[in-house]
């Protein structure tokens, strides 16, 4: 098995429908001593290439320490994390930061925008540090920006669109560098239900036409509605498994 290194990335798995993560026998714990907290016990997960997952339960569940692990952010404390058939539990920092760039897009429920900066500016930042020239950036972030349907906004700053403009704005930079999983933290959080609805639509669409595994932290069932597959956190453990309306 082929291992991630500093200069060269995982190249992609070509298999569909197969699991592009797999976790098992997963645990987290913070601290140590009396004060340890655990804060996952065991976690078994396979993710299905292709597949869009909504991952709820309550506060101390374990879904946003999980996710942090998917992410790339953070390793467990035991157990193995299979993601594209590395084991990324033995990578180090640079190796993981390295996957994180190549196959990983993140969306926040806060957007994160720059606000000096143009919808255009803000979308070609991983091109930025990736790398990539000016002409290059150029066409993949108006790419971008065509998909989520605010091209014609490119040279808007923050301030000058919506709170859903904005969080398309937030989409399009996860997917410029076209990963193969968009993992997204309540991205629908600050927005009201309409503007809600149409960033659930966008994602599906996304996750169907553009095949990207999407990953989705949310509270509000009727947005986990919108998912192939719903996972259920409860004390640090998978409680259970159910196919959403959209399977």
């Amino acid at each position: 098995m082929a291992k991630a290194n500093a200069a060269n990335p995982p190249p992609p798995t070509p298999e569909l429908h197969s699991p592009i993560i797999r976790l098992r026998g997963v645990t987290k714990t913070y601290g140590s001593g009396p004060t340890a907290f655990q804060a996952l016990k065991g976690v078994d997960l396979d993710i299905e290439r292709g597949d869009f997952v909504a991952v709820m339960g309550p506060s101390g569940s374990g879904k946003s320490t999980t996710m942090n692990i998917l992410g790339c952010l953070d390793v467990p404390s035991a157990g193995s994390f299979l993601f594209r058939d590395h084991h990324v539990e033995t990578l180090d920092r640079d190796q993981r930061a390295l996957l994180r760039r190549k196959y990983l897009g993140f969306v926040f429920q806060g957007f994160n925008l720059l606000s000096r900066t143009t919808a255009l500016e803000n979308v070609e930042l991983p091109l930025l540090y990736r790398g990539e020239d000016k002409a290059t950036r150029y066409r993949l972030g108006m790419a971008a920006l065509d998909k989520v349907g605010l091209k014609p906004w490119w040279d808007h700053t923050p301030a000058e669109l919506s709170g859903g403009q904005q969080q398309r704005v937030a989409i399009a930079r996860a997917i410029v560098t076209s990963p193969d999983v968009l993992l997204a933290d309540e991205p629908t959080g600050n927005l009201d239900s309409e503007r809600s609805v149409e960033i659930m639509e966008l994602l599906t669409d996304l996750n169907r036409n553009s095949g990207i595994t999407v990953l989705m932290v949310t509270h509000e069932p009727d947005m986990a509605a919108f998912a192939r597959t719903i996972v259920h956190f409860k004390d640090g453990l998978v409680e259970r498994i159910e196919k959403g309306k959209a399977a």
